[in-house]
């Protein structure tokens, strides 16, 4: 009866003790889930880099503006090449856009916005010209900062455009990527067909 009864103990002391055991695997496999999902949504930018901000601090122009319209057309025409993974269209859209900037009217900005206009106007000359003269891999490279640069732009002097800004989380080494389209649907300028439909909409100007 004695023996029974340690017997009987003995069963109870392993039973709570495997118990214990399992909850705190248990927990640690939990944390260990969390923390590895908390470093994969780090690594693919969806939580980082969407809150990024993009570019120089202008205060956004949101009056309808027609100053900057053929070179934002220029600019869709560099972006609408590289998706649809034509070389040559992307390089004739850098032609167009340096060609925008050259004709562009700067006597009626104010002095500083004037300034900042030419900052803008000399980064993005210099993607453009490379992007007329590169292959298509180095003109996502160079297409990558000038959509910086439009993005400035149209935050600076507004547009007449519907424009809606973009963003591939995988571009740029999976540090991100923003772009401007004037569709809704994504047709990612980065991967062209290989991925097309990489990337969400963040926000609609206009």
């Amino acid at each position: 009866m004695k023996n029974l009864k340690r017997n009987t103990g003995i069963i109870a002391a392993i039973l709570i003790l495997s118990f214990s055991i399992s909850c705190k695997q248990s927990k640690k496999e939990t944390n260990s889930e969390a923390h590895s999902m908390m470093q994969h949504n780090n690594k693919d930018g969806h939580h980082n880099e969407s809150t990024k901000k993009v570019g120089k601090e202008f205060e956004a122009n949101n009056q309808k503006s027609s100053k900057t319209t053929d070179i934002i057309e220029a600019y869709l025409e560099i972006k609408n090449g590289l998706a649809t993974d034509n070389e040559k269209n992307a390089a004739k859209g850098g032609n167009s856009l340096v060609q925008a900037f050259s004709n562009f009217d700067m006597s009626k900005l104010s002095s500083e916005a004037h300034k900042s206009y030419m900052e803008i106007k000399e980064s993005a000359k210099e993607h453009g010209e490379h992007i007329i003269k590169s292959d298509i891999k180095h003109q996502r490279e160079h297409f990558l900062a000038l959509s910086t640069d439009i993005i400035d732009l149209v935050t600076l002097l507004g547009t007449e455009k519907t424009l809606y800004q973009d963003f591939c989380p995988m571009a740029n080494n999976n540090k991100g990527g923003h772009w401007l389209s004037e569709t809704k649907a994504i047709k990612n300028p980065y991967y062209g067909a290989k991925m097309l439909k990489c990337g969400s909409v963040k926000k609609q100007i206009n």
